[in-house]
């Protein structure tokens, strides 16, 4: 379980729902530098929740896969923003 890594979601679109296909993850709020404490959500048995930083509603969705949101611009991956954090070629 140690492997698995917490998927990261934010609201820079400012929808007013992300789907996710995950019940625990993080919301950042905005994207970096305007995000705000990356807080873990657990829905439990819950289908939604709310973030209690920037009131964000994520409702879970069974379709998707666990990196997945709708819209799906929503997911935060640190190595799209930053390619040399994601792949170290062998020269």
């Amino acid at each position: 379980m140690a492997d698995k890594a917490v998927p990261h979601f934010h609201n820079d679109l400012g929808v007013p729902v992300i789907h996710v296909g995950a019940r625990e993850f993080m919301c950042i709020g905005a994207r970096p530098p305007f995000d705000h404490p990356h807080v873990f959500l657990d829905m439990g048995a819950d289908d939604e929740i709310i973030c209690q930083y920037c009131s964000t509603l994520y409702r879970y969705r069974a379709g998707l896969k666990a990196t997945e949101s709708d819209p799906p611009a929503c997911l935060w991956d640190d190595k799209a923003i930053n390619p040399k954090a994601s792949s170290h070629k062998a020269a």
